[in-house]
């Protein structure tokens, strides 16, 4: 049997996961796919490239560095050409309050070399060299901008392919956290993370990479029967509603985007009793400012974005689950 994952698309082997440190704890980390604004709804585009949530970016930093969180904010290619985001990310890394990593969009990454369309919107689709150049070069951009080499990645999209474990160990990256365990993407021509373990592992060629999946619960009364349930009722979205409203199952990821606070406080415990050791939260840095995602359409949504975060960090206070940071996992496992 392989020792390590050869790729980030199909389920490891058991011989691939991580031995986690007891003495660590229970833990949780936050990912920002710090991007630019762009409609979700229309095609993609390579001239959409703005990035005016520097503000919303600040206010979000300074709230949850106050309560002990060093997020790591996965920057894409507009953002780290942007001066004054580039900038505060910057003095962030040098302070120690977050870190910086990769966050691949192909369509406005250079080389542009490929028609955009939605196949290619993943970046594991593309050729593998093509895949190499864009990953390249936004390592590069991102090291020049904010003065260290990033080690961790997220790919735009939850993108990965069968090369991009290879790709990333060879370039010198650490940690992946494109995995959404328990999602299928291949209806929008995606990749199918539904078998994917919950707990962290390693991958790549020399297993030197490591995979730091993002957490979904199933909650409700059915939820141990949820990794076979859940699909079957996905495929008509009307029961599956209902299976929700009624309480009986749903499936529930760790973000501040689209899911409310009782649902995520749910989704945390059931992530407990499940034995995940690594709760792994995120969400799109545009969501900080009203207006550029379904999230938050208004100022007042704004705040219940905040309030909703309040709510979190107080459950996982009570659990005894403590942040971890990036340079704190790389050294414990």
């Amino acid at each position: 049997m392989a020792a390590f994952a050869a790729n980030l698309i199909e389920p490891p082997p058991s011989t691939a996961a991580i031995d986690w440190p007891e003495r660590l704890g229970r833990r949780f980390m936050l990912w920002i796919d710090t991007e630019e604004e762009f409609d979700w709804a229309a095609p993609f585009s390579r001239s959409a490239t703005q990035v005016s949530v520097v503000a919303g970016m600040e206010r979000f930093q300074r709230f949850i560095g106050s309560a002990g969180v060093r997020p790591v904010y996965v920057t894409d290619y507009p953002v780290i050409e942007d001066a004054a985001a580039s900038a505060l990310l910057r003095g962030w890394v040098e302070d120690g309050a977050a870190d910086v990593g990769v966050h691949l969009h192909p369509w406005v990454n250079p080389p542009h070399q490929e028609v955009v369309n939605l196949f290619n919107s993943y970046a594991g689709n593309l050729p593998r060299s093509l895949e190499r150049a864009k990953l390249t070069a936004l390592r590069n951009r991102i090291e020049q901008r904010i003065g260290v080499k990033p080690v961790a990645y997220r790919a735009g999209r939850y993108g990965v392919g069968p090369h991009t474990a290879a790709l990333l160990e060879d370039a010198g990256f650490r940690i992946d956290s494109s995995v959404r365990s328990r999602f299928d993407y291949r209806g929008q021509l995606g990749p199918d993370f539904s078998g994917m373990p919950l707990r962290p592992w390693r991958v790549g060629p020399t297993g030197g990479l490591i995979e730091v999946p993002l957490s979904t619960a199933y909650v409700g009364a059915l939820r141990r029967g949820g990794e076979r349930l859940h699909p079957l009722l996905a495929r008509t979205g009307r029961v599956a509603g209902a299976f929700s409203r009624f309480g009986l199952l749903a499936r529930v990821p760790l973000t501040p985007e689209g899911v409310d606070l009782a649902a995520c406080r749910a989704a945390i415990d059931a992530l407990i009793e499940e034995g995940a050791p690594l709760l792994n939260f995120s969400f799109h840095s545009p969501t900080l400012e009203p207006g550029h995602t379904l999230y938050t359409h208004s100022a007042a949504d704004v705040e219940h974005f905040y309030r909703w975060w309040d709510g979190v960090l107080d459950h996982l206070d009570k659990r005894g689950i403590a942040p971890i940071s990036q340079a704190e996992l790389l050294a414990a496992i």
